[in-house]
């Protein structure tokens, strides 16, 4: 009787590298093309739309690039964890949090100076993601709670926590009964560039790419993280603190999602408000697995993604399809990047009955 053999591999060839995430792509899109199908819809046409909603004018290219921000930031905060064999599923939840804190920042520490109002808004929002993200981390690193758990438990906590806010003591009386805030003052929102909602926070985004690259490669504590993820024993037999490091890890992977939210409101929406984001944080771990935790590969995914997204708004204008068709594609596309991750990981062997 054949028998189905799973084999890890000791070394996956560079080839396979770049080829599976790609077919990952191929296929999350080809199953697609059978939903839109299903949905009466030519896929040659969807796919025709989303491009030129996307790329078809520089008002489309800038709402990918104002997309790509956010997730870019995200990407790389949650692909710090995942270095380190943490995961960290929280990234949404951190970055309302984020928002929170720096709408507080606007409405009782008021200071009519740009640069300073900014970054107390920043700092603020820094504290309050590192300590979402170090709740997680202490758990993990004390008693080795499960972190996908708890991350994922606390996203609702601190979406439910703004919802508070802005439908309650927080709500603007002139916004007709909408949950939001009063609109932030000119001193408390991040520049722009040509007319367009690409804001400064594509500066900080940069930024941390670049940071992110040389601490990983280049300092001590990059060390510490990688080889903590390769071998958590072997690196406590090094002399390598466990608990330290996974606290600090997930306390900066929240503080950076948190920066996130405060560009998404004193960036684009200029107030906080109930759901002001479309799933940024969880759209963040797709970006960080297809780029392979790569800083650069961060950018580029997350531009991908930015134009799936803003294609994914014109399919709904212009074809009537509804918003969950445009989450099904990005939650086929993680199903399948995660499948190449195993078959990059793996090798499957079929034994015939006699055993060869």
């Amino acid at each position: 009787m054949p028998r189905l053999i799973i084999e890890r591999r000791f070394k996956t060839p560079f080839i396979l590298s770049i080829v599976f995430p790609l077919l990952s792509i191929v296929l999350a899109l080809l199953t697609s093309s059978l939903l839109l199908l299903a949905l009466n819809v030519s896929p040659l046409g969807a796919l025709k739309g989303m491009i030129n909603g996307a790329l078809g004018s520089w008002y489309g290219i800038s709402e990918v690039l104002v997309k790509a921000i956010p997730l870019v930031i995200c990407g790389i905060a949650v692909a710090l964890a995942f270095t380190m064999k943490v995961w960290n599923i929280g990234a949404e939840g951190q970055i309302y949090l984020g928002a929170l804190a720096s709408a507080a920042a606007v409405r009782y520490f008021p200071v009519e100076n740009t640069f300073f109002m900014l970054s107390v808004m920043a700092v603020m929002a820094i504290l309050a993601g590192a300590f979402w993200g170090g709740i997680a981390g202490y758990l993990k690193g004390r008693w080795n709670v499960n972190e996908i758990i708890t991350t994922l438990m606390l996203n609702y906590v601190a979406i439910h926590l703004v919802d508070y806010f802005v439908y309650g003591p927080w709500r603007d009386p002139s916004s007709l009964g909408f949950p939001m805030t009063a609109p932030f003052p000119d001193f408390a929102r991040l520049p722009t560039f040509g007319g367009t909602r690409v804001h400064a926070w594509i500066f900080l985004a940069l930024i941390i790419v670049i940071l992110y690259r040389v601490v990983i490669r280049w300092t001590r504590w990059g060390f510490e993280i990688r080889a903590i993820g390769e071998n958590q024993r072997a690196a406590l037999y090094a002399g390598i603190p466990y608990i330290k490091n996974v606290v600090l890890v997930m306390a900066v992977s929240g503080a950076l999602s948190a920066l996130a939210g405060m560009g998404e409101i004193a960036g684009l929406q200029g107030r906080l408000q109930h759901g002001f984001s479309p799933g940024y944080g969880y759209t963040a771990i797709i970006v960080a697995w297809l780029a392979r935790l790569n800083p650069w590969g961060t950018v580029l995914v997350s531009i991908f993604m930015g134009i799936i997204m803003v294609g994914g708004e014109t399919l709904q204008v212009i074809m009537r399809l509804p918003l969950a068709s445009v989450q099904v594609i990005q939650g086929l596309i993680l199903l399948f990047v995660l499948a190449s991750e195993f078959f990059r990981n793996y090798k499957v062997r079929i034994l015939s009955g006699d055993g060869r």
